[in-house]
């Protein structure tokens, strides 16, 4: 099972950060945002990942190029340039990184890695800013059974603002930013057939647009609902949010 990773964009919302690296490789506990959603993926025995490319995608690529240099002790003799590699931490990733445009659209993006696809009758997809308590088995076997084209997972966000229960002018109880009742949202865990790749006319084909609203029309996407922890990425504010969880040590989305 392949897992396609959307890591092209611009991330403009993160620009303190984004100026110098592209939005994926933004850290959260020391680690990319990247690195923490392949190991969601990891976790459920995905270990094959296609990664999407576009601005600055060369970082990324130095980025798992040199990822034992990153991840282990090492020890380096400048005068014979050999390299020592201690307490091995590599993980049983296999990682094909794909240039697929600076101003690609998202399903264009994923159309570009169309040919690392082939014989893939089903296979993962994200984004590469977004976190949660996927479970990604469940997602899989979900889509197995039902049998369509595609399925989304739905999550409902935490509400930007607190709510506030009132009896006359007194207040009877605060709820700090509790998830947002009623409407489900995308939360950008994807199970596809290969199919879909059908959808996507070209660079320009926004993978939310055409392809999705087809899709919805035929009755050929299905969202499994995931009612457990979820948060993007596309904000300062939203980084510190997942910083924090990490150093508190108990980040929901560590399923690993």
């Amino acid at each position: 099972m392949k897992a396609v990773i959307l890591a092209g964009g611009r991330g403009s919302r993160l620009a303190e950060e984004t100026e110098v690296r592209p939005k994926p490789m933004v850290e959260v506990g020391g680690k990319p945002i990247l690195w923490h959603i392949m190991k969601i993926f990891s976790a459920h025995g995905v270990n094959e990942f296609i990664i999407c490319l576009g601005y600055k995608g060369y970082l990324i690529k130095e980025y798992f190029a040199n990822y034992l240099l990153h991840s282990s002790n090492v020890t380096i003799n400048l005068e014979t340039n050999e390299l020592d590699i201690h307490e091995n931490m590599a993980e049983p990733w296999k990682v094909t990184l794909v240039d697929t445009g600076l101003e690609s659209q998202t399903g264009g993006r994923l159309l570009r890695v169309k040919e690392h696809l082939e014989g893939e009758d089903t296979f993962l997809f994200t984004y590469g800013d977004g976190v949660g308590d996927i479970d990604v088995s469940a997602l899989l076997q979900f889509h197995q059974d039902h049998g369509k084209l595609a399925t989304v997972s739905a999550v409902r966000p935490a509400g930007r603002f607190g709510t506030m229960e009132i009896e006359g002018n007194t207040v009877q109880a605060f709820r700090e930013k509790q998830v947002a009742p009623g409407s489900y949202i995308n939360g950008g865990f994807f199970a596809l057939s290969h199919a879909v790749l059908d959808y996507i006319e070209d660079d320009q084909t926004t993978w939310e647009d055409v392809p999705l609203t087809r899709m919805t029309e035929e009755g050929n996407l299905f969202a499994w609902r995931h009612d457990g922890f979820w948060q993007p990425m596309d904000t300062i504010r939203e980084r510190q949010i997942l910083e924090e969880y990490w150093r508190q040590g108990n980040a929901p989305w560590k399923v690993w």
